[in-house]
């Protein structure tokens, strides 16, 4: 499956997730890594481990930067950013599936260069587990 047609809504609740962030270019990965936690007793020949709480990681996304006043990304989220709001997230893959979650959005500018685009990186604080949906339980 290509990744072209992923969607990244928003909202201010869960049940408000409806404003589209335009001009999404890139996505992060999704999934949760436990951490490894070492719990040998003395009585153990080798060290054993148990899986511990998981760490989603930073969550990027990259947008293509616009001065579109209505649509603009970047000055979306850094509403949000300035009013320190956390927002709900529900990102949409091709056929279907989505993973939906909350978050505390910061976002910034990219530098520039000869012949090269100006992206925004919105990076979000996860505040929440994710929520997958399967496009066979919609």
């Amino acid at each position: 499956m290509l990744a072209n047609g992923i969607t990244l809504h928003f909202g201010e609740t869960k049940d408000a997730i409806t404003t589209l962030l335009s001009g999404l270019k890139e996505v992060p990965e999704f999934g949760v890594e436990p951490e490894k936690v070492e719990n040998t007793t003395l009585a153990d020949k080798v060290k054993k481990y148990e899986n511990g709480i998981g760490d989603a990681g930073d969550l990027e996304y990259k947008f293509k930067h616009t001065n579109d006043s209505e649509h603009a990304t970047f000055r979306i989220i850094r509403k949000a950013q300035e009013s320190q709001k956390t927002l709900w997230f529900k990102q949409t893959y091709p056929d279907g599936t989505t993973v939906t979650f909350s978050g505390a959005p910061s976002v910034k500018v990219g530098g520039g260069g000869v012949n090269a685009v100006i992206e925004s990186t919105v990076k979000i604080a996860l505040n929440s587990e994710f929520i997958w949906a399967d496009p066979a339980s919609l």
